[in-house]
């Protein structure tokens, strides 16, 4: 009997195992389409799928006569001198620091899968069978897709409150399909955002594709998992689920 894992998108290995798309010409590991509502797109970028090259310091101007001479000792500053090391007791300070997405020495799309990770938690998901990528879902609140957002925008009638968590893509290689593997995921993606407190999510299909030319999956799929059809369009209806 094979062996079904979900692993979150919480680091570059994981991030790694994020399946490739049934059309060559798409890649959901280069795919800024939902993040970027201007000019995201969907297209494979292979120079995506390596850490940008780090950008040189720029070098100290070579005379400068208002920059201090740099062999000038530190001012001194009385108000940071302290007589022990114990932290200040501040009762408004955070009881624990929150955790910065990482921005630099990564791939692109990691570090925007990553970057609220330390507020929201992640925003991706694998499932595995048999520790071989099957089926891949992107979700986040609505805040870090800003062409979902433009996507509401059409539609006065969906509810501003409360605002929805979204599930972005589902999608599943071809060998995988029809077993109910995108089901299994997008439904544990489901039970998590409950978890983490949201009280609605949104689906997005886009009809006016190819099954392999998007991954928003169809309305009948997300009906079968408890959600409702809150825009009713030929090309991009709503779909909405209460949690």
């Amino acid at each position: 009997m094979a062996s079904i894992r979900i692993v979150d998108v919480d680091d570059e290995p994981a991030f790694r195992l994020i399946p490739p798309c049934a059309d060559p010409g798409f890649d959901h590991r280069t795919c800024d389409y939902w993040e970027d509502a201007e000019r995201g797109s969907r297209a494979a970028r292979l120079d995506w799928l390596t850490a940008p090259a780090a950008v040189a310091p720029r070098p100290a101007p070579a005379d400068n006569p208002f920059a201090p001479p740099a062999d000038r000792p530190p001012v001194r500053n009385p108000f940071l001198e302290r007589d022990d090391d114990e932290p200040l007791d501040n009762p408004f300070a955070p009881t624990h620091r929150i955790e910065r997405g990482r921005t630099s020495g990564v791939p692109r799309k990691f570090a925007l899968l990553d970057r609220g990770r330390g507020i929201f938690g992640t925003y991706a998901k694998v499932l595995l069978i048999d520790d071989a990528p099957a089926t891949y879902v992107q979700f986040g609140p609505l805040s870090a897709y800003p062409r979902a957002q433009r996507l509401r925008d059409l539609y006065p009638q969906l509810p501003a409150s409360p605002l929805p968590a979204v599930i972005t893509c589902v999608a599943t290689t071809p060998a995988a399909r029809r077993r109910g593997h995108a089901a299994m995921l997008a439904a544990a993606v489901c039970d998590d955002l409950a978890e983490r407190g949201f009280a609605a999510v949104e689906a997005y299909p886009d009809l006016t594709r190819g099954a392999d030319q998007q991954s928003g999956a169809t309305p009948a799929f997300w009906m079968a998992l408890g959600f409702r059809v809150a825009v009713d369009d030929a090309r991009f209806p709503v779909l909405r689920r209460d949690l």
